[in-house]
């Protein structure tokens, strides 16, 4: 298994409202724009920095292929 075989499924379980713009932003870029909407991600450094900045509105999910 190579390392672009590693995805991550992103979910948006909490609101952006009343977090910062930069937080709001980085929903952007992670193309996260409603509750309950997911998107799948390739597992990069860049990715899982994002992620970890709004850790407390998504859930994280490791998906294979």
């Amino acid at each position: 298994m190579t390392e672009s075989d590693v995805k991550l499924k992103v979910t948006l379980v909490h609101s952006g409202i009343g977090c910062d713009g930069r937080q709001r932003a980085t929903l952007k870029g992670l193309g996260l724009k409603r509750l309950n909407k997911s998107r799948v991600l390739v597992d990069t450094p860049q990715v899982r920095g994002m992620v970890a900045k709004v850790a407390h509105l998504v859930s994280v999910a490791s998906v294979e292929g």
